[in-house]
């Protein structure tokens, strides 16, 4: 079994784990779904991937391993959703929690506020003239998309 990661929601200290950048699988952690996405090895440009049913933990995380080696991922970027004042209330403690589980992967994780994500995942998809029933399939690996964007855009860009 790998050792513990580093679980942070320094986007600082997640670059410095991360000192040959690579591709990262970000997650959009919902109730009964997981939302995937993945960026390339520069972190220009993240995408959204599958949408996963969310089972026991054991499940998810054999599922998630098997994104990580396909797609080479060096890290996890986990969405963080914090209330509108900045606090922090029990989904977030859930999102804490599973990042903690998944730190036995060994690789970093970063928590990172994911505020806005699904509006603006809706707003993307809805400009894209995607009908309600398409959207409601894909939008939790497009949220996911938009924390990943978010997330690389602070590390590539040096936003601490």
């Amino acid at each position: 079994m790998a050792e513990s990661a580093l679980i942070t929601t320094s986007a600082l200290d997640f670059r410095d784990a991360l000192p040959d950048a690579g591709p990262l699988l970000g997650l959009d952690l919902g109730t009964q779904t997981i939302g995937t996405a993945f960026c390339d090895a520069g972190w220009r440009f993240a995408s959204p991937g599958k949408t996963m049913k969310r089972g026991k933990f054991g499940a998810d995380k054999a599922a998630l391993e098997a994104l990580i080696r396909e797609r080479s991922a060096k890290g996890i970027v986990i969405g963080l959703p914090l209330n509108m004042d900045g606090s922090e209330g029990p989904r977030a403690q859930s999102s804490r929690a599973y990042a903690r589980n998944l730190s036995v992967l060994g690789l970093p994780i970063l928590l990172w506020d994911e505020r806005w994500s699904t509006t603006g995942a809706e707003r993307g998809l809805i400009e894209q003239d995607m009908s309600r029933a398409k959207r409601a399939n894909r939008i939790d690996s497009a949220a996911a998309a938009v924390i990943l964007q978010g997330a690389i855009d602070a590390l590539a860009g040096g936003l601490f």
